[in-house]
């Protein structure tokens, strides 16, 4: 998982805006939707950053296609501390 973190949020585009997502849904579940009103950012740009996040393990999803919630991982919170430090850099 950190390596997932510095590739997802350091090494790729969109890095920026993986970290306001996860910081978005480290306050409370949201659909896709709802992501992108809050972070105004197009719903095609979160859906792709959320897949991206999925795939790697720090996000996963519930509930049905069209109101699915996204949801941090055990996973991730266990590297929270390292999601920090790279965040931090970020800033």
């Amino acid at each position: 998982m950190e390596k997932a973190l510095w590739y997802l949020l350091t090494a790729t585009r969109g890095g920026e805006n993986r970290v306001r997502i996860i910081r978005v849904l480290s306050e409370r579940p949201q659909n896709a939707n709802r992501l992108a009103d809050e972070l105004d950012v197009g719903y095609k740009t979160v859906r792709h950053h959320l897949d991206a996040l999925e795939s790697h393990g720090v996000v996963e999803a519930g509930g049905d296609k069209y109101g699915r919630l996204y949801f941090l991982t055990d996973q991730f919170e266990r590297y929270r501390d390292t999601f920090e430090e790279i965040a931090t850099q970020l800033d």
